[in-house]
């Protein structure tokens, strides 16, 4: 479970300090506020932390090991022209510093960079631990129909795409999951099925498929909505999503309708309750009202929830956050929608008004 992420001077950020609940962290702000940059910040190092424990058999991290493989993790993610562009320019001060605490602080890890780094960044905290199970990051983008031989043509070229799509691919082409994890799991994909009216298929020629009642569908010729679905679909079947890690969701609302969203939010509720620690970055008021909605029920009141709230100022973007959406302060995207509603149902009343005032959403 990671605690906390303090960062300074990194991109939009002056100085930001997120303190992170076990369960439900929900961000949410404007467009170009950093809901993705924090996302990636904190999946970087965690997919570094987790692929090289794999790889190093029992050897424990240094910092000769991990100073080149941060640096190029996080340009991979974030794709700028070199290392020092994620630095935050600001006059007497052109070093980025970044600090994630865990529970257990074997993992912690903070480290450092300045807007003159390329290729490596220092260490100040290393951790003394590996990461045990690999962080999924799902992106904006739908990945089903991108993913035949993508690994290869994006292990052997270069191309100007996020590797977080290289890295959920990866888990994508996992075998699906036998014995109690293979219950387990068939729990979740249960209610998923019934919202793609079929399940998912990986086919020997590296495509997938939904198999629906009438037969085999080619992913492409399925609605990106549902791709999305099915995207989480199968992590869940291969059981990645069931190893107590992390989930980094990127606007889990995109091209998805209210009902198909509601069926989205009650499987991340469900991922929660499997111990599974859920970061999601959104602008939907829709989806804010569903998982505030939802989390009233029985089974999911326990949960814990926390929710971020990104504001522009003049020094870099402020962090307002609490234990409930009435913590965050006033976010304008979410007030527009609050606002267009009173105009649609002035509408219906007979009444326009050209300029109606903002209401606070506590008032809504």
């Amino acid at each position: 479970m990671i605690k906390t992420l303090h960062i300074r001077n990194f991109t939009v950020f002056s100085d930001a300090e997120l303190h992170f609940c076990q369960a439900l962290n929900i961000i949410t702000g404007e467009n170009g506020a950093g809901k993705t940059h924090l996302l990636k910040l904190a999946y970087a190092p965690l997919a570094v932390c987790a692929e090289e424990g794999i790889r190093q058999r029992g050897a424990l991290p240094t910092k000769t090991l991990l100073q080149p493989k941060i640096a190029e993790k996080l340009v991979g993610v974030f794709r700028p022209e070199s290392l020092g562009r994620l630095a935050r320019r600001r006059q007497g001060r052109e070093r980025c510093d970044v600090e994630l605490s865990f529970r257990e602080k074997e993992q912690n890890l903070a480290f450092a960079f300045s807007s003159n780094s390329k290729s490596e960044v220092a260490i100040q905290t290393l951790p003394r631990k590996w990461e045990s199970s690999p962080p999924v990051f799902l992106p904006t983008r739908e990945l089903m129909t991108l993913f035949p031989n993508f690994i290869s043509v994006y292990e052997g070229h270069y191309l100007e795409l996020e590797e977080t799509w290289r890295d959920t691919c990866l888990l994508l082409g996992a075998p699906v999951k036998r014995g109690p994890k293979g219950e387990k799991a068939g729990d979740h994909l249960e209610r998923l099925s019934e919202a793609m009216e079929g399940s998912i298929e990986l086919d020997k020629n590296g495509r997938f498929y939904l198999r629906t009642a009438i037969g085999r569908m080619e992913m492409p010729l399925v609605a990106e909505g549902l791709r999305k679905v099915a995207c989480l679909a199968r992590l869940i079947s291969t059981g990645v999503l069931l190893d107590k890690g992390y989930l980094f969701w990127d606007e889990p609302e995109a091209n998805l309708n209210p009902q198909l969203l509601k069926r989205v939010v009650e499987s991340i509720l469900l991922l929660c309750l499997e111990g599974i620690q859920v970061f999601i970055a959104t602008h939907s008021l829709f989806l804010l009202r569903e998982l505030e909605i939802r989390l009233t029920e029985k089974r999911f009141s326990p949960l814990k929830r926390r929710f971020f709230g990104l504001h522009k100022e003049s020094d870099g973007v402020e962090v307002l956050q609490g234990d409930s959406i009435e913590d965050i302060g006033d976010i304008s995207a979410l007030d527009e929608e609050l606002m267009q509603s009173e105009r649609y149902m002035e509408t219906l009343e007979g009444g326009i008004v050209d300029e109606p005032s903002p209401r606070r959403r506590t008032q809504a």
